[in-house]
């Protein structure tokens, strides 16, 4: 994808060429309350709200954290993973951007097809090949992550609390019919995406904003009182189910809603809006249930929130690599801060 940017790159003329072949506000990130998929007031309330799901609670991704050699190293690897991160704005983005700017059919629409757009008509013949091997290769790796993920969860929370006494043979064997299970449903639900958006990742975002903001609410309340209890936390996570799906179903047959009902008012509101206000709901939810419920006992909050957790010799770093840490962590802030302004 690098190699990809800087070829087309040279092919538009430099970053002065593809300036002056795009819009202005193809660079910029900060876009009006009325953009139908990024508007600024989504991005700033909306957007932090999946990013602390899936960051901080997606078993795809904890269960790399949880597999560091220890809590140090588990820093380290997420602030490296926080610089890595802002790779994709230039080898993801602006290839984007460079296709619309070479080719008149990916700007009309076609925008899912500006990546395959730029290997197959601008790089050579054998350079298309490793491009090719390598996506599949990142495909298949985060595919088999997420199955795995996916089948780990159904195993062992929930086919193990229902059958405890099963064998290690018996769950080996639901875990890969789980993985084929989930495989055929992924493959079942693919006719329906379009009906979302018909590009992939404004579709990948819309539904991870109504499913991130009851558990993100959860997670961060919980881990910053030791008031809030399981009810209040099922409370949230089930209001959240209910209010996401049913703006999931809302989405999908919004064709055949009539306009000017409130139907379509809630199938309308932009998703990272509706995130926000999800967000708010279950917060509201899980606060109200919880206090008024009985508190949950001291020995099952210990250490899990930011109130009773005990410093442990073991967990802490080093002072120097603290010192490095929360460094890296600064330059980390301060260069999003940069980008976000350049960008704006």
């Amino acid at each position: 994808s690098a190699a990809l940017a800087l070829v087309g790159l040279a092919a538009v003329g430099g970053w002065s060429g593809l300036e002056a072949r795009v819009p202005a506000d193809f660079f910029s990130m900060w876009k009006p309350m009325s953009h139908p998929a990024f508007p600024w007031t989504g991005i700033v309330f909306g957007a932090p709200i999946l990013g602390v799901w899936y960051w901080c609670t997606d078993q795809h991704i904890v269960q790399r954290v949880l597999a560091a050699r220890n809590v140090s190293a588990a820093r380290r690897g997420t602030i490296l993973a926080g610089f890595l991160k802002i790779l994709p704005v230039f080898i993801f983005v602006l290839p984007g951007i460079i296709a619309a700017a070479l080719y008149s059919d990916i700007r009309g629409g076609a925008a899912d097809a500006a990546y395959p757009a730029l290997v197959t008509r601008l790089l050579p013949a054998g350079f298309k090949g490793l491009v090719l091997a390598g996506m599949l290769a990142a495909l298949m790796s985060s595919l088999a992550s997420a199955f795995n993920s996916c089948s780990t969860l159904l195993t062992w929370d929930v086919y193990r609390k229902l059958r405890p006494g099963a064998s290690e043979q018996r769950l080996v064997a639901v875990g890969r019919a789980t993985t084929v299970l989930l495989v055929g449903l992924g493959l079942l639900w693919i006719p329906f995406m379009k009906y979302i958006s018909p590009q992939i990742y404004i579709y990948l975002q819309s539904v991870q904003a109504y499913i991130a903001p009851p558990i993100a609410a959860c997670f961060l309340l919980g881990i910053m009182s030791r008031r809030l209890n399981g009810r209040g936390a099922m409370a949230a996570l089930v209001t959240g189910f209910v209010f996401g799906a049913g703006r999931l179903g809302l989405e999908l047959g919004k064709a055949h809603l009539a306009a000017g009902t409130v139907w379509s008012w809630i199938a309308g509101i932009n998703f990272l809006h509706f995130a926000a206000l999800l967000f708010v709901l279950c917060t509201a939810t899980l606060v109200a249930v919880s206090f008024a419920t009985p508190p949950p006992a001291p020995e099952r909050v210990a250490d899990l929130t930011l109130q009773t957790v005990a410093p442990s010799v073991a967990a802490e770093a080093a002072p120097r690599d603290r010192r490095l840490s929360i460094a890296f962590s600064l330059v980390l802030a301060a260069v999003i801060g940069v980008l976000w302004i350049v960008f704006r």
